[in-house]
């Protein structure tokens, strides 16, 4: 994914301009990108790293292959800028929430039933302790009231007990549990400084209450860990698992160490930022853009959702009072920006669903055919296809007027918080042609935003007055899946200027880091900026996807009948 260099930009550079490294973890690839102060990119790099699957839902990693990789996609970066080490004035981190094991040297202890120690990484998405997440909801703990009264098999807490039962030699031996992004940040400085937007979303930190350690920030549940069989972690005093925790963007002492910074190939001493979540890093890099004059204060921000969307898709929203939302994470003191607070949602499909759609079509062969012989992508044949369609409807969008979907075909994160629902289509015919691929895919798309409508109108029937839509990561390529997502909610859609928000929103942090800014919402806005807006249109679409969205909660009501009456 190397970026060409702005060669224009560049020759107009000022000496003086002060460029900071952004890094994104991807589920298996590092990117950087080199950012000025003003929040445009002058390059990127990237490389790839490998994922072990020992059994199924296991998906295992090597953290230092991760570091290294951080290196190599830094090193590519520099080289497209035309820049050296000493241009780079600050480092930031975004990383999935993923467990590093380390023993006492550093070293990576094995989390794999093979026993490799190289295998020290259990991803993000892994699966393995879904058994271990139900014992934990059982026991009922208070904390738990802060992810909507359930954890999940992604959380740490889920893992790290799996851990201690099936790997106890591993249990023994490791000194260190870190989550991806704080461990990469201790590689880079020798810090261990842990992030609030790590652990008190992915660990259940209670990150607004008063401190028991000096030079932190909140305080780990005793009662929690003591109730999930992990009170050795207590006893301990938390040397395991962070015994301080600081705010995103805060510098961490020193810098880059030596060591540090010959691996990732920028000068000694170069400011490190505290790090984040890599979605939080996405959220970020595109809520603190200046629409219309106004800039990214808390009131603000009260009336924006983030969308960052990928395979699934999380919904941020921030808020200056804590706020429970039913069927939504949170309230998260200080997760993404400090001293606000985060309410977290997310789609369990979104592009994934999109695509499933797509790909399982029997017209799916045709359209990539046609796509490799024009070198066109797949949705933008497909949006051309609807294009044409359109001219025989009154509006596009009435195109799937008999086609419906119910997007849970992996269940409902939120609002509705049950993973045992699934998805449906409706108003199928024997057709099976590219016409009927196209509105399916559009129906798709509709289904999609039916779910982020509802997350709106759940949030903002608790406190916030959600009416713009900030786009990272998923769509924002997309004029169609724009345009269907303001015209089904009702909200502007807000594109970013720079579509790397993820990297973005880190280099943020290293620019906080530096004290180009003051604080990390300062730095939104001095580094933020968006593209294109796209508006709802008018009062007849209104209509038609406010009919759509009566047949969305419908179909979702069928399907807990159907469930009910089959149970029965």
């Amino acid at each position: 994914m190397a970026t060409p260099v702005l060669a224009e930009w560049i020759l107009s550079v000022d000496t003086d301009t002060r460029f900071f490294i952004g890094i994104e973890i991807t589920t298996g690839a590092v990117k950087a990108g080199i950012f000025d102060h003003r929040g445009r990119m002058l390059a990127a790099g990237d490389q790839d790293f490998r994922s072990w699957q020992p059994e199924p839902d296991y998906i295992e990693q090597a953290a230092v292959e991760i570091w290294r990789s951080c290196g190599v996609a830094v090193r590519k970066a520099l080289a497209g800028a035309g820049l050296t080490s000493a241009r780079i004035h600050g480092i930031g981190f975004g990383a999935p929430s993923s467990l590093v094991a380390l023993n006492a040297n550093g070293a990576p202890v094995t989390v794999s039933p093979r026993g490799d120690d190289e295998q020290n990484t259990i991803a993000w998405n892994d699966l393995r302790a879904i058994e271990q997440a139900g014992r934990l909801n059982a026991a009922n703990s208070d904390v738990l009231k802060y992810v909507d009264g359930r954890i999940t098999a992604t959380h740490q807490a889920s893992k790290l007990l799996w851990l201690k039962e099936n790997l106890p030699e591993s249990w023994k031996r490791t000194a260190h549990f870190f989550d991806l992004a704080d461990y990469l940040a201790w590689k880079a400085s020798g810090q261990d400084r842990r992030s609030l937007s790590s652990t008190v979303c992915n660990w259940l930190y209670l990150g607004h209450e008063k401190a028991i350690i000096t030079g932190s920030l909140g305080r780990w549940d005793d009662a929690f860990l003591e109730q999930a069989g992990l009170g050795d972690l207590r006893d301990e005093q938390y040397q395991r698992i962070g015994r301080v925790i600081r705010p995103a963007g805060e510098a961490l002492s020193g810098g880059l160490s030596e060591s540090g910074a010959r691996e990732i190939g920028l000068k000694a001493g170069t400011p490190v930022g505290v790090a984040v979540n890599s979605v939080h890093a996405g959220g970020l890099g595109v809520l603190g853009a200046i629409v219309e004059g106004r800039a990214p204060t808390p009131d603000v921000l009260n009336a924006r959702l983030a969308v960052v969307g990928g395979v699934h898709s999380h919904h941020l929203a921030v808020s200056r009072e804590a706020r429970s939302v039913p069927g939504m994470d949170g309230p998260f003191y200080s997760a993404m920006i400090p001293g606000l607070w985060l309410t977290e949602g997310g789609q369990l499909a979104a592009g994934e669903l999109i695509d499933h759609v797509i790909y399982s079509h029997p017209a799916a062969s045709q359209i990539r055919q046609q796509a490799r012989k024009t070198g066109e992508a797949v949705y933008d044949l497909l949006n051309a296809r609807l294009d044409d369609l359109a001219e025989q409807v009154d509006y596009p969008a009435r195109l799937t007027r008999d086609v419906h979907i119910l997007p849970y075909f992996n269940g409902c994160a939120s609002p509705r918080a049950d993973g045992a629902l699934r998805g449906s289509m409706t108003g199928l015919s024997l057709k099976a042609g590219l016409d009927e691929l196209a509105v399916q895919y559009l129906a798709a798309i509709q289904a999609v935003a039916c779910h982020t409508r509802h997350v709106v109108e759940t949030l903002n029937t608790h406190g916030y007055a959600i009416d713009s839509i900030f786009l990272c990561g998923l769509g924002v390529k997309n004029p169609l899946f724009q345009r269907e997502h303001a015209d089904v909610t009702g909200c502007r859609v807000v594109l970013p200027r720079e579509p790397e928000s993820a990297m973005l929103g880190s280099a943020i942090l290293a620019a906080t880091a530096a004290g180009d800014s003051k604080t990390v919402l300062g730095g939104m806005a001095a580094m933020d900026a968006h593209g294109a807006i796209v508006e709802p249109v008018g009062a007849a679409t209104k209509a038609y996807h406010d009919a759509k969205y009566a047949v969305f909660h419908r179909m979702h009501d069928d399907f807990v009948a159907y469930r009910e009456t089959m149970t029965a």
